[in-house]
């Protein structure tokens, strides 16, 4: 027990080590080193942010991207990219994760009552996207009341929807996600900004009649609250940049990159033409895998001795623990784990560090009820046979009872392992570059929106059937030194 003990805990001290560098694909450098600048943003927003695959690898580029940096520049730091979701900006740049965000932010009172922004740098307007067979349908804004309507979650759209009377509003994090909304007939309108609905624009997606009231909206750069020293900088950047129009050459330029990405794309090729894409998400999924296996695993053998303890208060622990965590969603953990820690203790861990202890101790919950359930199937004569012949109970539980009730979940311990790994896909929202990180990211860069799902599925299907398959080998394996 206690050499499993110390086992656990330098596997989780070499976790808590690992660098941020492994936790996205972008950070290269200790977040935390003065010599960086860590920009927030959420790159599905074309022409203002968005995956680009350039010699053949891919990158985040976009106007807002120049505008970084050149402020990263003009302070002499090395610009470092995290990826999110455009709700999780806020809280990113709230906790200290990243110095400023960056992702065609408009600033309203709210927002302005958590963070600080800089001069605007940008203005654009606000249009309606819909199916072109609906064009004439939704000419005044009047026509969409009641309507199903899609806007970016926290966005500014979102504000001019709520406007709508009795509009039934889907709010989404991602651009990508709302068009598909669009494209399958779940909403009937997209509420966007003009400069972003130009690169979704196609023979099907057109801009109706319709024009919001507020139609104007200012794009600035936020920073955390009393960051004057940055945001003094950010606001002579952006100065400097617009004595000679180099925002708009920017965004002229941004728009050309993102024009270039539509290409008649079928699953096969973009299979092929990603593969580098998918090969890193096997990998990232692999690693968080592996790792929350591993301590699930030894966790929930902890917390299962723990319930069985013949104290009262440490049976009470090991059952709390369980409920708290079968009781709660694990997207919720994930959010306490990542953001809480970072507000509450300071404590900034990366995607990777948060997503290997949010699947370890999810996982350790489940799996200490199957401990529990094999443990207790062993006949209690032979815990009793083992004490007569004067075994120590830890000595009995480890050499008698635990192989047995181990081999007997087996299969419910391998099921276990086969969740983890479709379940590590949640990891992918707080930029964990795993598989379903990279099927995003490809649905962004070539506006496919199945094919990218379809394959990240298969490659799914085929690391469960595979494991499936070696578990079901080692319990034949087992099962045939029974018969001997």
């Amino acid at each position: 027990m206690k050499k499993t003990v110390r086992i656990l805990m330098l596997l989780m001290c070499i976790v808590l080590l690992l660098p941020a560098g492994m936790a996205t694909v972008y950070a290269t450098d200790n977040v935390n080193s003065k010599e960086t600048l860590v920009l927030g943003t959420s790159a599905d927003f074309p022409p203002y942010e968005f995956h680009k695959t350039i010699d053949g690898q891919d990158h985040i580029v976009g106007f807002d991207i120049e505008i970084a940096k050149a402020i990263a520049e003009k302070m002499g730091a090395e610009l470092v990219i995290e990826d999110m979701g455009f709700d999780s900006l806020l809280p990113a740049l709230q906790s200290g994760r990243v110095d400023l965000v960056i992702s065609g932010m408009t600033p309203d009172e709210k927002r302005r009552q958590s963070i600080d922004f800089s001069d605007y740098y940008y203005k654009a307007s606000q249009v309606i996207l819909v199916r072109s067979e609906d064009a004439d349908k939704f000419q005044t804004m009047t026509d969409l009341e009641g309507e199903t309507i899609g806007v970016q979650k926290g966005s500014i759209q979102e504000g001019i929807g709520q406007g709508i009377k009795n509009a039934n509003l889907v709010s989404l994090e991602k651009m990508g996600d709302l068009v598909l909304q669009l494209q399958t007939e779940r909403v009937n309108a997209v509420i966007v900004e003009d400069t972003v609905a130009k690169g979704y624009l196609n023979d099907k997606i057109v801009i109706a009649g319709a024009t919001p009231e507020e139609t104007d909206s200012a794009a600035a750069i936020g920073v955390a609250k009393g960051n004057t020293e940055l945001l003094e900088v950010i606001n002579a950047t952006i100065a400097e940049l617009k004595v000679d129009n180099g925002i708009e050459k920017m965004v002229e330029e941004a728009s050309l990159l993102a024009s270039g990405n539509q290409k008649d794309r079928n699953i096969f090729t973009i299979a092929y033409e990603f593969r580098h894409y998918y090969a890193k998400g096997i990998g990232y999924t692999l690693l968080l895998s592996a790792l929350g296996v591993i301590f699930g695993f030894l966790i929930g053998l902890i917390i299962t001795i723990i319930r069985m303890s013949a104290f009262r208060v440490l049976r009470w622990i090991g059952t709390a623990y369980v409920e708290v965590l079968r009781g709660t969603p694990m997207l919720v953990q994930l959010m306490i784990m990542h953001y809480g820690l970072a507000l509450v203790f300071g404590l900034n861990l990366s995607p990777l560090q948060s997503g290997v202890i949010t699947l370890s101790i999810n996982s350790s919950a489940y799996l200490a009820e199957i401990f529990r359930a094999g443990i207790q199937g062993v006949d209690k004569g032979q815990m009793e046979a083992a004490r007569s012949l004067g075994m120590k109970r830890s000595t009995a539980l480890r050499h008698i009872i635990l192989p047995q009730a181990l081999k007997s979940v087996l299969p419910a311990i391998g099921n276990e392992f086969i969740t983890i790994i479709k379940e590590s896909s949640i990891i992918s929202i707080i930029g964990m570059a795993d598989i379903m990180y990279q099927a995003n990211s490809i649905r962004n860069i070539t506006y496919a929106g199945l094919s990218p799902y379809i394959i990240a599925a298969a490659i799914y299907f085929v690391l469960t059937f595979m494991l499936s398959k070696l578990l079901s080998l080692f319990e034949r394996k087992l099962s045939a030194s029974d018969k001997r």
